[in-house]
Formats: structure tokens, sequence, C-alpha cells
């Protein structure tokens, strides 16, 4: 990535990245690791160690060697990786704890400096951003998370952390909107088969979405960018194609009837905001 970017101006893009976790050039077991529900997640990945620190000095080795792959003088976001439940299962708080002590003071620094742009957590559940707003420091910038908004699954972070994040006038970054590929049609949902409640909820879409001439990709996509909360949103590419492909359901005009139809079925929350025209 930094060879890629060496000959493009700083200013033309933003750079992300995410402290926390660390991957060695170790080899271990994988079929010995235990990562909570998510361990599926890393199934098929590389066999390479991985070791979990939150703390200040970790934070700043991390964000120095990612300034050294990346080839340039400061990171915009950085994110604070999985101090959640689905990864940590009941020593979450222990976790977060460690993080709140260590990895957040340590970027409310790094960012005092210019070292960073902003920082934040990158999680997939709702209940850490809650943790870290109620806290009078220290100061994230908005977060990353993921398959918490979306056209399947949007209730708890639109009763509580959208509102929070809007209010302090912070933003989310939306990722995977198609909730582990079931909205687009996928086997899975949150990494894992797809149970029958979501595959009927996915069907009842699709069906609606059919009648009106819209695709549910476009549906998925535009209905995170609705929340004003929402900064950006990731949909993830398997593949180069699938970047044009999310690219055009962005732009594709989709009829406010399609989204009455969809609210009148009971398949959005009364009170999600949603991408109309008029």
């Amino acid at each position: 990535m930094g060879k890629a970017l060496a000959d493009k101006p700083r200013g033309d893009y933003v750079l992300s990245t995410k402290v926390g976790r660390v991957i060695l050039d170790e080899i271990e077991d994988v079929s010995a690791r235990d990562l909570g529900e998510k361990g599926d997640v890393f199934k098929y990945g590389r066999p390479n160690k991985i070791i979990n620190d939150y703390s200040e000095d970790a934070t700043y080795r991390s964000i120095e060697d990612s300034l050294k792959r990346l080839k340039t003088d400061h990171i915009d976001i950085a994110f604070v990786h999985d101090v959640a439940q689905d990864f940590y299962g009941d020593e979450w708080l222990g976790v977060f704890e460690t993080a709140r002590k260590g990895a957040f003071k340590a970027l409310d620094r790094m960012r005092d400096e210019g070292v960073i742009k902003a920082w934040g957590l990158g999680v997939n559940r709702v209940e850490p951003i809650e943790l870290l707003l109620a806290l009078d420091a220290p100061r994230p910038d908005g977060f990353l998370l993921a398959g918490r908004y979306t056209l399947l699954d949007h209730d708890r972070a639109l009763q509580r952390v959208m509102p929070m994040v809007a209010e302090r006038g912070l933003g989310i970054v939306v990722g995977g909107p198609y909730s582990s590929g079931a909205l687009v049609g996928g086997p899975n949902f949150e990494y894992a088969p797809a149970t029958p409640a979501i595959l009927d909820k996915v069907a009842r879409i699709k069906a609606i979405a059919e009648r009106h001439g819209v695709s549910v990709k476009a549906a998925g996509l535009q209905f995170a960018l609705a929340h004003p909360a929402v900064a950006a949103v990731i949909p993830g590419a398997s593949k180069p194609s699938r970047i044009a492909e999310d690219s055009a359901a962005l732009a594709e005009p989709i009829p406010d009837d399609f989204w009455r139809e969809i609210r009148q079925a009971g398949l959005v929350n009364p009170e999600a905001p949603l991408p109309l025209m008029k």
C-alpha cells in the first residue's frame, strides 16, 4: 500500500488503520486459537501469530510501524480494534479498561501532536461505543461500527448509539452494510450461516425490490448513508469489479414508493431515516 501511494499527493486520499491487534511473523497452530464467537472469521486466514495488546506502548509502536510501512508522516484515522464482547466474551470490560488507560490516551496525545488526525473504536457491537461516549475523557472523533446499522439489523444502534454520536457532532463509518453478504444473497449473516428468520426477511426485501426495479445492494448502501450520523460506508470487495458495482449502487435512483412499502411491511424501524427523494 505504501509503495502504491508513494507518488500520490497526500491530500488526495484518507488513510485509516487499527491498533490493538498485531500480526507477527511467527507461525502458530490456527486450530488452537480461541477468538470467541468470531473465531470462524480467521478460519481460512494466515497462520501468523496474533497478539492483542491495547497498552500505551503497543499503540505507539503500532502507529509507528504503520507510518513506516505506508511511507507517510501521519494517519488520518486510527480505530481501536474489537474491544467488545464478540471477541472477548465476559472479559471484554477488562480489555476495554486496558484500552482506556493505554490506547485511548496514546491516541489522544498523538492526535494533539498531529501524528493522527482522528481516532475512535472499530467494533461490531454498540456497547463499547456507548461506554466510551459516557466518559468525560478521552475524546473520540468517530467510530467504525460493523454490521449494526444495516437494512437487516439496525434497531439497537438506532435507539442509543446513533443519537449519542449525532448529538456530539461525531460520525459513524458503517461497516458490513450487506450483513456478511446475507442481504445480497449470500449464505452468511454475522459471519455464520443465516437463520431462517434472516433468510425470510431478505426474501421479503428482495420481493419488494424486484417489484420496484431496485437492486438490494443499492437499497442496503443508501439506507445506511441516509442517517445523518453516518459519515461513510465500507461495503468491502472480494474482487475489483465489486467496487464498480458498489459505486453504481450508490448512484442508482430508488423510488420513494419502495421505501414506503418497506416501512409499511415492518422491514425497517419506524424511526430510521430513509433516503426519500421528496
